[in-house]
């Protein structure tokens, strides 16, 4: 372990833009690092973070020492950097100025090899030094003490310029009130008691060792740009996740009544933590019934009544019928809030949370009124997906095979490991829930608002054009799952592709066999009841995607190769539905 300073040449705090001074080597007569395999945490810089009296350059040099890497106090670098004790700083130059230059010595520290930096008390709270400290991708990890901790940590360090004259009690819960929110966001928080040392710094390297970034996804989109991030734990850290995101740390929560028992206490809590305030929480029925007009004058009553403002940010934990009315909620109310998705359903996780569509239905369709409102973030925590009843987790199932026939490879993935994903195993869920949101964020970054005129973010409703009519005749009460409809819409543009000549007539067998083998419907005779076929066209005339009343339909030539056209006799369709069973 080697404590070293890369600011040796910087004469004076005004100076502190030059160029980085690379470390020096260790001093002659230094033992050499033992040659053993490197622990995984060293390959990246570690930032510790905490009120004053955690620990952190005690535990910072322990731990230095243990992963082989340098250790530099944050607040030395400083003092070395501007010529002056920080103390002095602050009476010449003020607050703000101190914390510019504190964040950029960070950020330069952090642009180096890795490296453990223990920073100052008040580092963590300044917004553009944790963004800094994100960027350079360190993890920041929380040294959280209790009150009474640190209360005999500081004991007699009252001639500190922090306690000089005060009551360290007050002092120290007053910090604790203002700093604790932003603390929380560090992606690592290990508890600290009076326990020794050596014991806290083994129990750091456990909680580095078993830390799992989430994957992110950018959905480029300019100024709208937004990450979906994908991994298991999302929800119980969320306060500290969509933090760097909001206007203010307010929220309305926008819910159904069985996710709330099972995820709500849990977002709850994490909120809390990272000093996020639920305005309200909303909760509305499960099911496609609660998209209407009635439950979305209801939550927008509700928001607004619990004071609501435009600095206040929507969230909307559930699955897409949630997430499509609290979106379109936040889409309207007082013209315009911020919004974050938090889906807990594969479908919502794979499809529905990503792309901005927002909408409720009427009776003569699926989501005929709504608007392009992009979240902020999406919260995909695939470890939520092991609380959802086999029928929803099949019906997710469908747009994860939705995805595999646009894209092709993930079709062969979907043959091959599909059913593992259905039977809840981690791993193939959380593969599916990645290879479709990089699927769908790329399609929606080219196309956001489905302008384009062939093919485009079109193509996303391959099956929705029969899958949203057989929903509608089944009326929303949950006899059909918009998954379950989507499954037969896929079968029936496949079987149609082929009946036009467009792909080889063994695709569609595939299609319908691959959804038959996981649990789902593929053909309309697998629903158990009748349909008329002239009542199916009618509601395709009138979906969202047709033009001038022409049906338009999503088919196949291969996996990996689909395409949009309304040049489809109305007479091919009518007789491939007959021929699946339909009436008059």
């Amino acid at each position: 372990m080697r404590i070293v300073s890369r600011n040796t040449v910087l004469p004076a705090w005004p100076l502190l833009d030059a160029s980085p001074i690379p470390a020096p080597p260790a001093p002659f007569g230094a033992e050499a690092a033992p040659h053993a395999p490197p622990h995984p945490a060293a390959a990246r810089s570690i930032v510790l973070v905490g009120m004053p009296g955690a620990g952190k350059s005690s535990i910072g040099r322990r731990l230095a020492t243990k992963l082989g890497l340098p250790f530099i106090d944050a607040d030395t670098e400083i003092e070395a950097a501007a010529g002056l004790p920080i103390t002095e700083i602050f009476t010449r130059y003020g607050e703000p100025h101190f914390r510019d230059g504190e964040r950029r010595v960070i950020a330069r520290l952090l642009a180096g090899p890795p490296l453990v930096l223990a920073t100052g008390g008040g580092a963590f709270s300044d917004a553009r030094t944790r963004a800094a400290v994100a960027a350079s991708g360190a993890v920041a990890v929380w040294l959280r003490c209790s009150l009474p901790t640190l209360l005999r940590r500081v004991a007699g360090r009252e001639h500190r310029p922090l306690f000089l004259n005060k009551d360290p009690r007050e002092v120290l819960e007053r910090l604790m009130t203002a700093r604790h929110p932003t603390f929380a966001e560090a992606p690592v928080i290990v508890d600290c008691t009076d326990e020794p040392p050596e014991t806290t710094t083994r129990r750091v390297m456990e909680a580095l060792a078993a830390h799992r970034d989430p994957s992110r996804l950018p959905v480029r989109l300019g100024d709208r740009a937004y990450d979906i991030l994908v991994g298991e734990g999302l929800v119980a850290r969320a306060g500290a996740l969509i933090a760097p995101v909001l206007p203010a740390r307010r929220v309305v929560v926008i819910t159904d009544e069985n996710v709330a028992a099972l995820h709500l206490p849990t977002l709850t809590a994490g909120l809390a933590e990272a000093g996020i305030t639920i305005v309200s929480a909303i909760t509305v029925p499960p099911g496609e019934a609660s998209k209407s007009f009635a439950q979305f004058q209801s939550v927008l009553e509700a928001a607004l009544a619990a004071g609501a403002d435009r600095r206040t940010a929507v969230v909307a934990l559930g699955g897409g019928v949630v997430g499509d009315l609290a979106g379109f909620a936040a889409a309207v109310a007082l013209r315009g809030l911020t919004f974050i998705q938090i889906p807990t359903t594969l479908l919502a996780q794979v499809d529905s949370s990503v792309g901005g569509k927002t909408g409720i239905n009427l009776s003569l369709g699926k989501n005929l009124v709504g608007a392009f409102h992009q979240p902020r973030l999406v919260l995909a925590d695939t470890g939520v997906l092991g609380t959802l009843p086999p029928r929803e987790l099949r019906a997710g199932y469908a747009e994860v095979a939705k995805h595999g026939l646009l894209q092709g490879e993930l079709w062969n993935w979907c043959e091959a490991e599909g059913a593992r994903a259905v039977a809840g195993d981690p791993a193939a869920l959380a593969h599916a829930v990645m290879e479709s949101c990089r699927l769908k964020s790329a399609v929606v970054a080219a196309d956001e608002r489905e302008e384009s005129e062939e093919g485009g973010r079109a193509l996303l409703n391959l099956g929705h054009t029969f899958g949203h009519a057989l929903e509608a005749e089944c009326g929303y009460g949950g006899e059909l799952l918009h998954g379950e409809g989507v499954a037969v819409g896929l079968g029936l543009a496949a079987a149609l592709s082929a009946r036009l000549g467009h792909c080889s007539q063994e695709l569609p067998g595939r299609v319908i066999s691959h959804l038959q083998e996981v649990g789902l419907p593929a053909r309309i005779g697998d629903l158990g009841r009748k349909f008329s076929a002239e009542a199916l066209m009618g509601r395709m005339r009138k979906d969202k995607k047709a033009r001038e009343g022409a049906m338009r339909f999503i088919l196949l030539r291969a996996p990996g190769d689909c395409f949009t056209t309304s040049d489809v006799a109305p007479l091919a369709v009518q007789t491939l539905l007959r021929d699946e069973g339909c009436g008059e």
